[in-house]
């Protein structure tokens, strides 16, 4: 039986209320579980007190036990320092130009930088007069 330390919804229609539980992973989201560790308010401030509860000595026991948390659940864990910070995956690409186009914006910038370094500095800029010979 794998453990897992997940959320199961509560609440109202638009207001969400999460409890933080222990649950075979094979049972479903807001089913069975075998134990409540927390909860998690998000309609409340998140510098609110009440926005996040955990039992820390409930949840090193399961943890011990070997009972995987959630990716949310984690960040919570991290939030509280009782658990390290879950890797960010790697983005996807998809919003970014395919190949050719890249390749071809990776051109015209060396081609437009090529110009730049070509010209020659332009000479130092004479002297401006003095303000009073301005005004004669």
């Amino acid at each position: 039986m794998s453990l897992t330390i997940r959320m199961s919804r509560g609440g109202a229609k638009k207001r969400p209320y999460y409890r933080i539980v222990v649950a075979d992973s094979r049972s479903p989201r807001d089913g069975r579980f075998i134990e409540r560790l927390g909860t998690y308010n998000p309609m409340v401030a998140k510098d609110h007190p009440d926005r996040i509860t955990l039992n820390a000595e409930r949840l090193k026991h399961w943890i011990g036990v070997g009972a995987q948390p959630s990716d949310r659940v984690a960040r919570f864990l991290a939030a509280k320092d009782l658990g390290p910070m879950p890797a960010i995956p790697e983005q996807t690409r998809k919003n970014q130009p395919r190949k050719k186009a890249q390749e071809r914006m990776k051109a015209e910038a060396d081609a437009a930088a090529k110009p730049a370094e070509a010209a020659p500095a332009p000479a130092a800029p004479e002297a401006a007069p003095a303000e009073g010979a301005a005004n004669a």
